[in-house]
């Protein structure tokens, strides 16, 4: 049990932290807000469905970069600021970093699930429709953003993080696809051996 703790206590760290002088409040609690929401998620849940350690410790990893593009705005990361002037980019592309994690990490929840409820009862199946949830998700996310510009006007602006790029989100989307994809090519052994272990 300690373990867990562990990890809710780099959780709270992680969002305080986040949370001291950020860019901006508005932006900051629009980019948290799906960390603490999925944090109550997993609290409200526990006792009734404990995923692997394996998989909290990929959403805690998800949480950081959510609080990390809150803090400075996904368009300001000063990391990402770096590599856009070494590299010569137009933009900082924090946001696919971002974007990639919400396939992958989302793929190992849904798979998870999948596995765990029986769900699907052909595992040929498992990864195809694990990619499709996620970039359901990523879509969902998109409308979201969308709907928040339109109701904030310019406020919002931070939010959507497109610097000007007209295919930002057609580009969010693929990111969180190639994520999902990555994580069921790459992971599903080490993420079933945390399966067995519970």
């Amino acid at each position: 049990m300690k373990k867990y703790y562990i990890l809710i206590f780099l959780f709270i760290v992680g969002l305080i932290i986040s949370g001291i002088n950020p860019h901006d409040y508005f932006t900051w609690i629009l980019e948290v807000f799906p960390a603490i929401l999925g944090f109550m998620v997993l609290i409200i849940t526990f006792k009734r469905f404990r995923f692997s350690y394996f998989t909290y410790v990929m959403i805690l990893f998800h949480c950081y970069v959510l609080f990390v593009g809150g803090h400075y705005t996904y368009a300001e990361v000063p990391l990402f600021n770096w590599i856009k002037e070494a590299f010569n980019q137009g933009r900082n592309n924090y946001d696919k970093l971002g974007h990639f994690t919400q396939g992958f990490v989302p793929a190992m929840i849904v798979r998870e699930l999948f596995i765990r409820l029986h769900v699907i009862q052909k595992k040929t199946w498992i990864s195809f429709l694990t990619v499709c949830v996620c970039l359901s998700i990523s879509a969902c996310y998109e409308f979201l953003e969308w709907l928040v510009v339109i109701v904030s006007g310019q406020s919002g602006d931070a939010f959507l993080g497109t610097q000007g790029y007209i295919w930002d989100t057609q580009s969010d989307m693929f990111y969180a696809m190639i994520g999902a994809i990555c994580m069921v090519v790459f992971v599903p052994k080490f993420q079933d051996k945390a399966i067995a272990n519970l």
